[in-house]
């Protein structure tokens, strides 16, 4: 086995272990318990328990194997020592708090190891569908041992995408109704897996996103022919400095040039988490 399969059967171990520690919370259909939810990190971004500890056995699992690897996580403070490391997890020990909250199986623990600035192993797992994407450069994507790929739609117009659920809220996709068809769902880590796995031809974000948001998925999308940039058609670059993006967008490749043609001269949208 080689390191990087070595690496890919650590994280999904480690993915399987905090998705079973959410799933102690976790309520189908029904709010979760008022205690679970501890507090708003920022606005409309809540923490919970099911977070912390599920944060806290990624971290411990992780980093006990491969303790020369750096780290970023959502729930980790950022530390500056990552960026001398060659070999990096990047993590989001739950994607799709909100969802959780409100019991929607729309979350996913994202664990991404990059290389050198690039995703080379990928782990989403949505514990409530029982759903384990993963990927490994070179080696393609796959579901629950499955290869997948992504779909076949090559006109924009009548394209299935996922898009965000408090994005639709606000009204922000009004605008692509009579060209696309709009799905509202969670989670962006699951949003690229299901992309990834050709349920879905794209979906895209104009809002600021942080790398732990994307990584895992990242790779998920190009390992199964699919392709991801930012709205300017730059690639998605990983342990940067500071690892807030602007945009996302992600398709299963053909419709890419089309998608980047359509949001041409859409604007950004701001950065509401930031907003007091």
């Amino acid at each position: 086995m080689s390191t990087l399969q070595s690496d890919l059967a650590l994280m999904e171990e480690a993915a399987l272990l905090a998705g079973s520690c959410i799933m102690d919370y976790y309520r189908p259909g029904t709010q979760v318990a008022a205690h679970v939810h501890i507090k708003d990190k920022s606005r409309n971004n809540p923490l919970t328990k099911a977070d912390l500890e599920a944060n806290q056995l990624l971290r411990q699992r992780l980093l006990t194997h491969r303790p020369d690897y750096g780290w970023l996580s959502e729930e980790n403070l950022d530390n500056s020592e990552r960026l001398q490391r060659q070999r990096v997890w990047i993590v989001d020990p739950m994607d799709g708090t909100k969802e959780f909250l409100k019991g929607l199986p729309q979350f996913a623990v994202s664990i991404g190891l990059i290389e050198n600035h690039h995703p080379v192993a990928a782990c989403v797992y949505n514990p409530a569908t029982r759903e384990l994407f993963s990927a490994i450069h070179g080696g393609g994507s796959r579901l629950n041992g499955h290869r997948i790929q992504t779909s076949q739609q090559t006109e924009l117009q009548g394209a299935s995408c996922l898009a965000s659920h408090s994005e639709t809220k606000r009204g922000e996709w009004e605008q692509f109704r009579p060209q696309l068809i709009l799905t509202p769902m969670g989670s962006i880590a699951y949003k690229l897996a299901l992309v990834a796995a050709g349920r879905f031809d794209m979906t895209f974000t104009l809002t600021p996103k942080n790398e732990w948001d994307y990584c895992a998925g990242a790779l998920l999308l190009r390992e199964a022919n699919g392709q991801i940039s930012h709205k300017d058609g730059q690639h998605c670059i990983f342990n940067q400095k500071n690892p807030k993006v602007l945009s996302v967008l992600a398709s299963n490749g053909k419709l890419h040039a089309a998608l980047l043609d359509y949001l041409q001269h859409t604007p950004l949208s701001p950065d509401r988490q930031a907003v007091a």
